[in-house]
């Protein structure tokens, strides 16, 4: 994750930018009549805002025109229009909304690169992938540059044990799992990928019910 400093509000904040959740960053927003100071989060999919008297969910498709001019980002949406005070990121957001990372962006999924499909009905997914120049593979017959893993239960993990041997040593084992199920837990996913060697490197949206965890081989390993 990489950092840089950026005036918001006439001070200067730190800024994080992250290629799988946009940026985020301490600024002041103007919304209707209200202005509060708090923290700005540029997800996949909705820019939010979190302060002490204002909080914004703003979804991408419900935003109706972006523009950013003397260092303030101007977000108009079904909503009403918004405005952050970003400083010099002003414009980098807006761009970042005009044009948000894909699916397999985020995923990190290359031209020319095999995935293979492990209990993961995914026909969209498989499109996108296909879109990109990659291959999808459904059995392991050969190593694969990245795994995704269904897992609906604690006992799917299991399988993080065998799928290591199809997995190029640079490559990335994703665990797909449902959100807020009793099932399975992102402290179960961490815990069985550190059980087996591997350690956690990314948590991504992956959609509106399932997120995304990547695990990698360790360096020593490789």
């Amino acid at each position: 994750m990489a950092g840089a400093e950026a005036g918001c509000g006439g001070r200067a904040v730190f800024l994080l930018l992250s290629s799988s959740v946009g940026a985020e960053a301490n600024c002041r927003v103007t919304f209707g009549r209200k202005t509060a100071d708090g923290k700005a989060l540029l997800e996949t999919d909705e820019l939010i805002f979190r302060g002490d008297d204002l909080r914004l969910s703003i979804p991408y498709k419900s935003i109706l025109q972006v523009d950013a001019k003397d260092g303030t980002l101007r977000v108009t949406s079904t909503a009403g229009i918004a405005a952050f005070d970003l400083g010099d990121a002003a414009a980098k957001w807006a761009e970042k909304i005009k044009n948000p990372p894909s699916r397999v962006d985020k995923l990190g999924v290359k031209t020319g690169q095999s995935v293979l499909f492990v209990g993961l009905r995914d026909a969209s997914l498989r499109e996108e992938i296909e879109t990109r120049g990659a291959t999808v593979l459904f059995r392991g017959t050969e190593e694969a540059d990245a795994i995704f893993l269904a897992a609906n239960y604690r006992s799917d993990l299991e399988r993080l044990v065998t799928l290591q041997k199809f997995l190029k040593p640079d490559g990335a084992i994703w665990v797909i799992r449902p959100k807020g199920s009793p099932d399975i837990s992102e402290g179960d996913v961490m815990k069985a990928g550190k059980a087996v060697g591997l350690v956690d490197v990314k948590v991504v949206r992956f959609s509106e019910t399932h997120t995304a965890e990547k695990f990698v081989i360790p360096v020593a390993r490789r």
